[in-house]
């Protein structure tokens, strides 16, 4: 009994998005920019917190071939000077200089650095704070003793809560990612969507009269009833936990793997649109899946034993009991969630979990409240019903996925909305009484419930209809094939704009916007044009991402800077097409973004210098106010 109360706790522990935030990075890299063209010496600046609050920023200098610096001992030494933030004692040098000749001022040996030179500063500033300064770095010829002073300036955010080092590693940046909130939202309505199916309302009032009437004290009633929905969580939310706390203590990614083959991986995805086809068809009354009897009874059997044992026995029961109608909703929450990082299943599986067990548990407090719930009837077939509509049209987001993914141009824009339209236009005529299937009773009139859905449900239609011909449809764009899938504009058909570029005839970016789909190839482009690069690490199978090039990239205030000031590096990281080495380029995209900047969740947003090498901001998940996201871009500008 021990383990098991340990058991819950943990789970418990598991469904606060605050319990599964990473620990926030305690290094970061900043961005070093030379003020003159062709310097013989670059910068690389990075930021540590260090135990007493401040932090040691240390500036390690690449000395060109031929060319030589000066350590702090010399009169030529660099000059480092700080503008918002103070210098704590004196600056350490953490490589030996060289000899070299004698010091023709001070008559001793001449200190010299070739090819590096390490310069570590312990200043006093704020977590989070962005610190800026200037460097003047005299750099002299090996042969003529030629020397110049090289200015240049630096910038760097000092580590915080909301600064994630991008080399911190795969793990640590996936479960810092930000929350996404609307699959968290969406989550708590399938689980009180789930509470109205035939298989699971009907058992609301009797088990809460059980708790109610079969206990000693009304005390001892809320106690069992609390503990029967805890139960209920922690059997949703364990199994996942376990595979990620698994992986996690093995020091593996194997969760973050997991997630992210199913969310992306053609077969997977094609194996879930069957199984959501088919358990919408038993929504909808042509058969009814069910748990094998031997496994129920045997859950029943320890619902009556005494004590909190029993009570998990009975949360088992309904668990498996309710299988056939919350089946395809727990699929639905687990895998539209695997796009944003290893813990968001987790989170998102105990916001469903707790909005299914809440009723049980506040019912068992406030019996009263008994008497205003309606009585089982046809409405709970119909209930289901709706919910069979909802899973064709969702299930067809994973042969979407699929189809992106291997390119075989199965559902184009066009295609995808006439099925959504046709299907939503089926729902509508079902509730307001012209359809009916094989357990619905008849509709004599139509409440004004029903029609209130009605009319939401046929202005949805209305709304899909422009996109029929090239209209952006924002508000599902992260659920419907990208534009460029499209066959038809009202305004004639656009031209790919990237054309000629390496795995540009299949991938695309939207808005027309120029860019790349290889990294090597927009590093060239950017050394050339000196702009910073702005890397997109993306996915056909994305959400998050359509709906951030829909509702953020297309807004006035960021689209010209995208046009303008960077050159666009977009990865796909679950693109199945074969390329070098007969590896797919997602597999070679995926593993390149964890291991050179911590990214293993879409989208993925890191700004680089023109080089490739400096990360100037990011690496920046999903998060849709463009005010922000136009303070990062300019972050890349303002260091340029």
């Amino acid at each position: 009994m021990k383990n098991l109360f340990k058991s819950v706790v943990l789970a418990i522990a598991l469904m606060l998005p605050f319990a599964v935030s990473a620990q926030d990075a305690a290094k970061t890299t900043g961005s070093v920019v030379n003020e003159n063209d062709g310097a013989p010496v670059e910068w690389a600046i990075s930021a540590e917190e260090l135990e007493d609050g401040n932090f040691a920023v240390t500036l390690e200098a690449t000395i060109a071939e031929g060319f030589h610096g000066y350590p702090m001992t010399d009169f030529s030494a660099p000059y480092f000077e700080f503008d918002n933030a103070e210098v704590v004692g004196d600056i350490v040098e953490t490589l030996t200089p060289e000899e070299h000749g004698i010091d023709e001022l001070t008559g001793g040996p001449s200190l010299i650095y070739y090819n590096k030179a390490i310069y570590v500063h312990t200043i006093k500033a704020e977590a989070g704070k962005k610190v800026t300064g200037y460097i003047s770095a005299t750099i002299c010829t090996n042969d003529t003793n030629q020397c110049t002073s090289n200015p240049a300036t630096f910038s760097i955010q000092m580590p915080g809560e909301a600064v994630v080092a991008a080399a911190e590693g795969a793990s640590a940046t996936s479960a810092a990612a930000p929350l996404d909130w609307g699959s968290i939202i969406t989550a708590i309505l399938w689980g009180f969507a789930a509470l109205l199916t035939p298989c699971v309302f009907p058992m609301v009032p009797m088990t809460v009269s059980f708790f109610v009437k079969g206990s000693q004290s009304p005390a001892q009633g809320r106690f069992r009833a609390t503990m029967y929905g805890v139960f209920i969580i922690a059997l949703y939310v364990l199994p996942i936990a376990i595979l990620v706390l698994l992986s996690n203590a093995f020091g593996t990614n194997i969760a973050g793997d997991i997630f992210n083959a199913i969310g992306t991986h053609w077969i997977p995805n094609l194996i879930f649109f069957v199984i959501f086809m088919i358990f919408a068809a038993s929504f909808l009354g042509a058969f009814e899946i069910t748990l094998p009897s031997s496994l129920v009874n045997k859950s029943d059997e320890g619902a009556d034993k005494g004590g909190l044992v029993g009570i998990f026995f009975m949360a088992l029961t309904l668990v498996l009991v309710s299988f056939s109608c919350t089946g395809p909703i727990v699929g639905s929450v687990i895998i539209s969630s695997t796009s944003g990082g290893v813990w968001m299943p987790i989170i998102t599986m105990a916001a469903f979990a707790i909005a299914f067990a809440l009723p049980f548990t506040v019912l068992a407090w406030f019996p009263s409240l008994l008497k205003n719930l309606p009585k089982s009837g046809g409405w709970l077939n119909s209930v289901k019903v709706v919910l069979g509509f909802i899973e064709v049209a969702l299930g067809l987001k994973f042969l979407m996925t699929a189809d992106q993914t291997m390119h075989w141009g199965l559902l184009d824009r066009e295609v995808y909305l006439a099925i959504w339209i046709v299907t939503f236009s089926l729902l509508g005529l079902y509730l307001l009484g012209k359809l009916r299937f094989a357990h619905d009773d008849e509709v004599k009139h139509v409440s004004v419930f029903r029609l209130t859905l009605a009319i939401g449900v046929f202005s949805f239609v209305v709304y899909m209809i422009p996109g029929m011909f090239g209209a952006p449809l924002n508000a599902i764009s992260g659920y419907i094939p990208p534009m460029t899938t499209q066959d038809y504009q009202i305004n004639g058909r656009v031209d790919n704009a990237n054309t000629g570029r390496k795995y540009a005839d299949f991938l695309h970016l939207p808005h027309q916007l120029e860019g790349h789909f290889d990294f090597e190839e927009a590093v060239a482009d950017a050394k050339k044009q000196n702009k910073p690069i702005f890397v997109d690490v993306t996915g056909h199978a994305c959400n998050n991402c359509r709906e951030m090039e829909t509702m953020v990239w297309s807004h006035s205030s960021v689209l010209p800077m995208l046009q303008k000031d960077f050159v666009i590096c977009a990865l796909y990281v679950d693109d199945n097409t074969k390329v070098e080495g007969g590896k797919r380029l997602g597999s070679i995209n995926s593993k390149f973004a964890q291991d050179r900047w911590g990214v293993n969740a879409q989208p993925g947003y890191i700004l680089l210098s023109p080089d490739g090498e400096t990360v100037l901001a990011g690496p920046r998940g999903y998060d849709t106010n463009i005010e922000a996201f136009v303070e990062f871009l300019n972050t890349a500008k303002n260091a340029m």
